[in-house]
């Protein structure tokens, strides 16, 4: 539930709007922050600045922003209990991120992952947007003294800068602070689903800018394109193994039976064992009729909350006034501390 003064627990978490989300944001991120808003002070960003580092991504974060809003609210994400905004409207987060830029180090970022596989081999023409991104994802934290973030195995290290950047705050204005500013905020891990994998190639994660559509089950996906995709998906002409041991050399099968376990919410061991010695047509049938039924009425949802595009940004302003006062205060004390009049 949303409160104006600091929780125990603040829990605050981001998506890019880079266009249609898909069932890995869904089981791997959505579903999750669903859950963390019936107990929990929640706020969640559409971080449409950070979807400005891909250059594809320009000309349409506007659209793509409120497809992401609509997206999250018909998953299941309630404006009422939690605060839903996108992040260029509180100018904060990128005060906050120069602060931060004069902190961090240079050492910290060239170990970030995520920039090198993003950038490959020309990593002298990414911008330094790209480069520095991770000290914007800091700022956006660390901005509502967030205490827990739900992290997926691939932010773990960015969840790890933040971390160092507190601390360094911390420890650079020591002689203005009273006790430490910011609590090094702690990750929440996510379960089994942290990782869905492309439904064509189970090495690599499934994500929206993958050429293929058949790589993925998007959220707007109809009844009839997920029966097509799953009857394409790869998979395995043996039947299928009893134990995870053996599914593990299997990646492609490991992750079709991954998302049927979290969609019926049956433990992977209890799922494994019903499909073991079973053709994979069987476990096909299963999983279409299991994603037909949990993702379509989403996807109705999505495309019902897109005809008011007014209704959408009312939503995304109201959560925007929410997030300014806490940023706000928040800011205020930071100013204080660094010395800036």
């Amino acid at each position: 539930m949303y409160k104006s003064k600091q929780p125990s627990k603040r829990i605050f978490s981001g998506i890019q709007p880079t266009g249609n989300l898909h069932i890995g944001n869904y089981l791997g991120a959505i579903k999750n922050w669903i859950n963390l808003q019936e107990e929990d002070d929640c706020i969640y960003s559409i971080v449409d600045l950070h979807a400005m580092t891909v250059p594809n991504n320009l000309l349409d974060i506007k659209n793509s922003t409120l497809e992401v809003a609509a997206a999250v609210i018909a998953s299941g994400i309630d404006p009422k209990k939690s605060i839903l905004f996108n992040q260029s409207n509180v100018p904060q987060h990128t005060e906050l991120a120069w602060i931060f830029n004069c902190i961090a180090r240079i050492g910290w970022l060239n170990r970030m992952t995520q920039f090198k596989e993003k950038a490959g081999k020309k990593k002298d023409n990414a911008t330094v947007g790209l480069f520095s991104y991770p000290v914007l994802m800091a700022a956006d934290i660390l901005l509502y003294k967030a205490t827990h973030v739900p992290v997926g195995e691939d932010q773990k290290q960015h969840l790890e800068l933040t971390r160092d950047i507190a601390s360094s705050f911390n420890t650079t204005f020591k002689k203005s602070l009273d006790k430490d500013f910011f609590q090094l905020p702690e990750p929440i891990i996510l379960g089994p689903a942290k990782r869905i994998m492309s439904l064509r190639d189970g090495k690599n994660k499934m994500s929206k800018s993958e050429e293929s559509d058949y790589s993925r089950i998007n959220l707007k996906d109809t009844a009839d394109e997920i029966n097509k995709k799953i009857k394409k998906a790869k998979s395995d002409s043996d039947s299928i193994p009893g134990e995870i041991k053996s599914l593990k050399k299997k990646p492609e099968s490991l992750n079709l039976i991954t998302i049927y376990s979290e969609l019926t919410k049956i433990s992977l061991e209890k799922t494994i064992s019903e499909m073991a010695g079973k053709e994979y047509s069987y476990l096909k049938k299963k999983l279409t009729k299991a994603l037909i039924n949990e993702i379509t009425p989403v996807g109705k949802e999505i495309q019902k909350l897109l005809e008011d595009k007014s209704h959408l940004k009312n939503i995304l302003k109201k959560g925007t006034e929410k997030a300014s006062i806490i940023a706000e205060e928040n800011l205020k004390n930071i100013r204080e501390k660094v010395g800036l009049i």
